[in-house]
């Protein structure tokens, strides 16, 4: 990827990456493995996230981390030894594929030590963000086929406009998905039709009590108001400190809370479970420029005997 292109906005330089979770819904594949380094296409999951970031202009990343997942720390450390390897073979294709470890981006790494919920992983970071806005991406969503999104600086550039104390990314979901999504509900007359002001959040409504069909995307940007927010809210029926109780109470005390709708060429790909692990692994293959269209003759092939077995 080379060195990332900055936004235009200059105040957010830094991302709390949560990637502390189990990935239970992924197992047996997450059993040793973290699902934030599962493979789609020829990268993992995570590096994706950080490609995205440091092309918005992030310079600093913090991840929360858990039991299991010194991989994401050893991928994104320099490893001098395979680099001697594979300059000695002149493998040059190969560097290239390392290049991302040349992002002008700084990875930090801190423990949650128990796990209990996003809005304790995201107080983790206190420290690391201090006294300036700060992202959150959550380390198991790519926006943007290949992560070619440009979201971040919108919401940076709408944070610093509107002097906002949140803004949240939201994707239109069809409305009876809304139980897997928290939901935002949201009114009109923010400036254009893809930004609205978030009066409230439900975390996984039922279809008929979601108050929209948008749902917050993986991505976010806060004032550092957001730490008092969370240590105030009470944990949930299994203990867990939930991101959305703490965004609803600044939604309660009045403070300026805004969503930004992706759009089209910015879909969202959460890999939250086989299926959508599944699906976005074939976008991201047949949409690869050395191996995609190669990639697309064989899965035709393969569907072409399937469906003439099924006819037999």
């Amino acid at each position: 990827m080379g060195k990332s292109s900055v936004y235009n906005s200059d105040v957010i330089r830094s991302a709390i990456v949560p990637v502390a979770g189990y990935g239970t819904r992924l197992l047996p594949a997450t059993k040793s493995q973290p699902k934030e380094m599962l493979p789609v296409a020829r990268k993992p999951i995570v590096q994706y996230v950080a490609e995205e970031l440091a092309a918005n202009g992030v310079r600093q990343i913090l991840f929360i981390t858990g039991r299991n997942k010194s991989s994401i720390e050893n991928h994104f450390d320099s490893d001098p030894e395979l680099l001697r390897i594979l300059k000695s073979a002149n493998k040059r294709d190969l560097l290239q594929e390392l290049e991302f470890e040349d992002l002008e981006v700084k990875y930090l790494y801190t423990r949650q030590r128990q796990q209990m919920g996003l809005g304790d992983a995201v107080l983790c970071g206190e420290n690391f963000a201090g006294e300036e806005p700060f992202v959150v991406a959550l380390g198991d969503s790519i926006l943007g086929l290949h992560a070619q999104s440009r979201s971040v600086s919108r919401m940076a550039d709408l944070f610093v406009s509107r002097r906002a104390s949140c803004v949240i990314a939201v994707e239109e979901v069809p409305i009876e998905e809304t139980r897997h999504y928290g939901i935002v509900h949201a009114s009109d007359g923010e400036g254009d039709s893809d930004t609205y002001r978030v009066l409230n959040l439900i975390e996984k409504p039922r279809p008929e009590e979601a108050p929209s069909n948008l749902a917050i995307a993986g991505r976010y940007i806060f004032s550092p108001l957001i730490f008092d927010m969370i240590r105030r809210i009470t944990p949930d029926a299994r203990g867990e400190i939930q991101l959305t109780d703490a965004i609803r109470m600044m939604c309660e005390e009045g403070k300026r809370i805004l969503a930004v709708k992706l759009p089209p060429g910015e879909k969202r790909y959460d890999i939250g479970n086989f299926p959508s692990y599944f699906e976005t692994f074939v976008e991201f293959a047949l949409a690869d420029p050395v191996y995609g269209a190669g990639f697309r003759t064989s899965l035709e092939r393969l569907l072409e005997d399937k469906t003439r077995q099924a006819l037999k």
